[in-house]
């Protein structure tokens, strides 16, 4: 794909988050191509359907979170890069919560927006906890799938965006529940 064009798809994909999130899933793609500084044309090649663009739009997001890890975990300490994740998590999922009557719409037709969802949230998360082990920060029986139920669980209980302040508090406890024991 040409460098403008690829611009143009992020912008695309960004200015769907965007919409969708704040008005779901009756905003128009006229305005996802306006806001994105494109022609709805430009909006049509790269997303055929709606449901193609929603579909895009949470994958990307997806694919933001998941490559987020090891980008983290060669900057950070282990522990503060996977504290550092989780408040990337908690983004994710209130976009995710923001984008559901649309991705409900792209599920009715036939779609599945979470196919390996799971899968590569585990893959991220497992890097940052096994460096944190490894450096000896945090402690190795705590399975992959429990931190996540978890954070979803953070997510569940403080996930709007005015009770930020308080899912960082969820975040910094579930941390501390994770750091290696003195023994």
């Amino acid at each position: 794909m040409r460098a403008d064009a690829q611009r143009n798809r992020e912008r695309l994909l960004d200015a769907a988050v965007n919409a969708f999130t704040r008005e779901g899933p009756d905003v128009t793609l006229e305005s996802v191509a306006k806001a994105a500084g494109v022609g709805i044309g430009t909006l049509y090649r790269h997303f055929p359907t709606r449901e193609a663009l929603v579909e895009a739009a949470y994958r990307n997001e997806l694919s933001r979170l998941c490559d987020a890890a090891p980008e983290l975990a060669a900057t950070l300490p282990p522990d503060r890069a996977l504290r550092a994740w989780m408040d990337r998590f908690l983004d994710y999922m209130t976009t995710k919560h923001g984008m559901a009557d649309a991705l409900r719409a792209v599920i009715a037709s036939g779609g599945n927006p979470y196919a390996h969802s799971r899968d590569r949230m585990l893959d991220a998360l497992d890097g940052l906890l096994t460096a944190g082990i490894t450096a000896g920060l945090l402690r190795r029986d705590v399975s992959t799938d429990d931190v996540l139920v978890a954070l979803s669980g953070v997510t569940l209980a403080a996930g709007k965006p005015d009770q930020r302040t308080q899912a960082g508090r969820l975040l910094d406890l579930l941390l501390d529940g994770l750091r290696q024991r003195a023994r």
